[in-house]
């Protein structure tokens, strides 16, 4: 509903009933003897308009004590005291609109509520003035009545004759309601003006609204004068300024500049900030003082304020320092994974006997889906911090860690600085994710800017390139994540502890999926507990028949692939619980898609089983030899590195110089050449630990003795006959028990990494350490 300007009228002869149906008014208020035009838009107030017409026109107009319209309006939402009103002129529009003109009848007050649909119907009570003629009410009149003029005078959008009309009126009541319903007012001072019934307090509470309003007419009529002179159509914007900074210098205000500094200003000193923080503060503040706002540096120096006061510099959680309590929830997040719960803990107990200490830099090093990142998650739920994580891969400007200096446009802080305004604390648990998945080019090395990050003997007075002041980042309990350690620099790495997180066991994954990965995956796709259940048998076949991997995350997949089967059967009314079973797994995934290729291979002579590392675990690697007529040639085929072709050659060399006591034609290798292959040939491989596989492959080929069945083996080999140690045995030994490999040839160095293998696998698989080559091949070959 919208309101233009009211004119009086003399008289109305209309009565008002007792009970009124009520519409609601927004912005504007309607007075007695005034006569108002409004514009009706909703159904429901059409509707009363309609039935009003049908009837004696007289209708009730309330204002609405806020300004959105409601579908539904109650006693609440409405004042209490409104205005009668005649409908004088209604006529609908074309967009099912109501135009209508009405003339304000008497005050009421409302009783009760009567309807609330479709529209407001309430029992009122008329209103009459309480006016008493005295001198003061004579003198009130004549003094409105010259404010009213001087109104008229400087207000173009008022006519001349208004100020006539008003002087034509003899009823002090009605006068104070004309001035009240012309000068421009709130609505609320207006219904403040309406709920006045003693004549002689309204005409005071109108002349006090019109001495306001003549006060800003005479203002901008002065300021008009002082800065006319002064501008021109490039100006305009200025002028605009100085016209709202001298009206409110005369209001005794702060004009928006000053104020913006001022609390700038109180916010630097609640901050507490540090020493070297708030000099740079307040030269910064100092700076702001001295700018025109719409100047670009003015942008820049509340921007770098503001990093500044949001910052934690002293704000910190409180760490749970309770042993037991942190040793259950990571208990409860994570199976297994004991080295980094331990370290942890003894953290934990560190920071109970020292509470200054510095927080550890933890890397967690191993495949995809082992744990890495959801373990950080758990380890800041169980000691009560904040968790922010920021993933580097690709990452290859160093501005990303240290940030942009201020002289670029559009500068921020570091992803460091960022995480940490984010956290609204000090020493959260930061996880830097995929730190060996860090790139460099032209625009820096960002692993070289983490040198600093990540160093407790520096990162105490980290300097962020945006802030260029030191930040404390020594309360900060850092975790990196990698996949391998290969890719980062010596120098970073030699900052973090390194703790490995190798590949599950095929029994930890059965523990892991029911109680973690079953329950999950049932959540999200919308079943109970009761609706779907899986066998041990039903998970065993899903990871050892459609998963090879050392993490959880393939082994999910193929859950939430059952889930969805089974969800789809239990929505469509097919079934109402579903067990899975061995038999029905492949039943909704499909055909067994790995099978052992230890199983597969021939067990003729010349092929041998190892063992390799990648950066998702551990894997089977298959050797192939073949001998053919030539001339003491040796081809290498499947993509072998340098490393695994220098291997081929010694153990070949080896074999020719130890042939008699092995057994072999000394002139055997005159007339034949020898071809050795490993398969996957799309896959590089390169390494020294095939060189025990390769020698085993070779002295079965030139033996003809075949190689057991179910071994497999691992180790760097040398030409004089030693067998040296090699990495990755944890992986190693864990994908032979996967592959159901039965007995392992190892370098006897090795022996020692056994202890980070499950005792299980322990049992399930028969060992054999050695340091010989010769050892190699007496154990390898079938007697």
């Amino acid at each position: 509903m919208i309101d233009s300007q009211s004119n009086p009228v003399e008289n109305s002869s209309e009565k008002t009933p007792g009970v009124l149906p009520i519409l609601p008014l927004f912005d504007t208020v309607l007075f007695p003897k005034m006569v108002l035009p409004l514009v009706v838009m909703q159904e429901e107030s059409i509707q009363l308009i309609d039935d009003a017409m049908e009837k004696d026109r007289v209708i009730g107009l309330v204002v609405a004590k806020e300004k959105e319209v409601k579908e539904i309006y109650e006693s609440k939402d409405l004042f209490s005291v409104g205005c009668s009103a005649l409908i004088l002129k209604m006529a609908k529009t074309e967009d099912k609109k109501a135009q209508l003109l009405v003339q304000g009848l008497s005050r009421f007050n409302i009783q009760e509520y009567t309807q609330q649909q479709p529209y407001l119907k309430a029992t009122i009570e008329t209103i009459k003035d309480i006016d008493k003629a005295d001198k003061e009410v004579e003198a009130l009149v004549a003094n409105l009545l010259s404010l009213f003029n001087q109104i008229v005078a400087l207000s173009p959008g008022l006519q001349p004759e208004i100020a006539n009309m008003a002087k034509s009126i003899k009823e002090p009541g009605i006068l104070s309601d004309m001035v009240a319903s012309t000068i421009n007012s709130t609505a609320e001072e207006k219904q403040k003006v309406l709920e006045i019934y003693d004549v002689k307090k309204r005409l005071k509470e109108v002349t006090r609204l019109a001495n306001y309003q003549l006060e800003i007419l005479e203002l901008g009529s002065k300021i008009q004068t002082q800065v006319k002179g002064d501008i021109d159509k490039q100006q305009r914007e200025y002028y605009l300024r100085q016209q709202l900074k001298a009206i409110k210098e005369e209001l005794g205000e702060k004009d928006e500049t000053t104020a913006e500094i001022e609390e700038y200003r109180a916010k630097i000193d609640e901050k507490k900030l540090p020493e070297e923080a708030r000099k740079e503060a307040d030269r910064e503040l100092d700076r702001l003082s001295k700018m025109h706002p719409s100047s670009a540096e003015y942008t820049v120096a509340t921007t770098y304020l503001d990093w500044i006061i949001s910052l934690p510099w002293q704000e910190s959680t409180k760490d749970e320092l309770d042993i037991k309590k942190v040793r259950k929830i990571l208990d409860e997040d994570h199976y297994g994974l004991e080295k980094p719960k331990k370290r942890i803990i003894e953290y934990l107990a560190v920071r109970k006997l020292k509470p200054d200490s510095k927080g550890p830099i933890l890397c967690f090093v191993g495949p995809p889906g082992t744990g890495k990142t959801s373990l950080g998650k758990s380890i800041a739920r169980a000691i009560g911090r904040k968790f922010i994580r920021i993933s580097l891969g690709g990452v290859r400007d160093e501005a990303e860690i240290r940030g942009h200096r201020r002289t670029y446009i559009g500068a921020l802080p570091g992803r460091v600085i960022q995480g940490l305004r984010r956290a609204e604390t000090n020493n959260p648990v930061f996880m830097l994710d995929e730190i060996d998945k860090v790139g460099s080019d032209f625009r820096g090395d960002p692993s070289s800017a983490l040198l600093e990050v990540l160093d407790p003997e520096q990162n105490f007075s980290f300097q962020d390139h945006y802030l260029d002041i030191p930040f404390d980042l020594s309360k900060v309990m850092f975790i990196t994540t990698a996949n391998i350690l290969d890719t980062i620099p010596p120098a970073l790495r030699d900052r973090m502890e390194v703790l490995w997180l190798s590949g599950y066991t095929e029994d930890e994954k059965t523990k892991i999926a029911n109680r973690y990965l079953i329950p999950r995956q049932r959540e999200a796709n919308g079943l109970k507990a009761s609706q779907i259940s899986f066998t041990m048998g039903s998970i065993r076949r899903i990871i050892s028949g459609y998963t090879r991997e050392a993490g959880l995350r393939n082994l999910e997949r193929e859950i939430a692939t059952i889930c969805r089967g089974v969800a789809a059967k239990v929505a469509a009314g097919d079934a109402k619980s579903v067990s899975i079973k061995v038999i029905n797994v492949a039943k909704y995934l499909g055909p067994i898609k790995i099978t052992s290729e230890a199983k597969a291979r021939s067990t003729t002579p010349g092929v041998a089983m190892g063992l390799a590392w990648t950066q998702y675990g551990g894997e089977l690697l298959f050797v192939e030899a073949t001998a053919m007529k030539g001339k003491n040639g040796l081809t290498l085929t499947g993509q072998l590195g340098d490393v695994m072709k220098e291997s081929a050659s010694a153990a070949l060399s080896f074999i020719r110089s130890n042939a008699k006591s092995l057994g072999i034609n000394e002139n055997f290798f005159n007339t034949h050449d020898i071809h050795i292959h490993v398969p996957a040939g799309a896959i590089p491989k390169d390494g020294p630990s095939a060189g025990v596989t390769m020698l085993t492959a070779l002295a079965s080929l030139l033996t003809g003795k075949a190689i057991k069945k179910d071994l497999a083996m691992t180790g760097e080999i040398t030409l004089r006959g030693q067998v040296l140690p090699v990495g990755g045995i944890k992986e190693k030994v864990l994908a032979a028990h996967r592959a159901n490999i039965k007995s392992l040839i190892l370098p006897k160095f090795n022996a020692k990494d056994l202890e980070d293998i499950p005792k299980k696998v322990q049992k399930d698989l028969e060992f054999h350490f050695v340091d010989k080559m010769r050892d190699v091949i007496k154990i390898a070959l079938e007697k």
